[in-house]
């Protein structure tokens, strides 16, 4: 099975820092890209920030010259360093995986985690 396992988060100050953390398990032959939105309730699912396997990044605009992306290949693993906090950066964190292929061949067009909450408060 095919999933993406996240870890981090919980609350932080204003100016601080927290660390998203996020696997991609099962039996991975390939993937495209891994990436993290965000959500607050009332309001659509946001892009924050992604990144290829070849290491390519995109940011959403709010969150540029603040978070940081980066991916471990070998681990299928994607990790976000979310840096100078706001509060407006409060919201449940989702990782997404997007065409991944398993060894047997099955491809998976675009997969979410359960998401994590990422609050921040003084």
């Amino acid at each position: 099975q095919v999933k993406l396992v996240e870890s981090g988060g919980g609350l932080a100050r204003p100016g601080g820092s927290l660390r998203l953390s996020c696997v991609l398990s099962g039996d991975i032959s390939f993937f495209s890209g891994l990436g993290w939105y965000r959500q607050v309730p009332g309001k659509s699912r946001e892009m924050v920030a992604g990144i290829t396997s070849g290491g390519s990044t995109v940011y959403g605009d709010s969150v540029k010259g603040r978070f940081i992306i980066s991916i471990d290949n070998d681990k299928n693993a994607v990790t976000l360093q979310l840096n100078t906090l706001k509060p407006e950066d409060t919201a449940v964190y989702y990782c997404n995986g997007v065409r991944i292929v398993t060894k047997d061949g099955t491809e998976y067009p675009q997969i979410w985690g359960q998401g994590t909450p990422v609050t921040v408060s003084s």
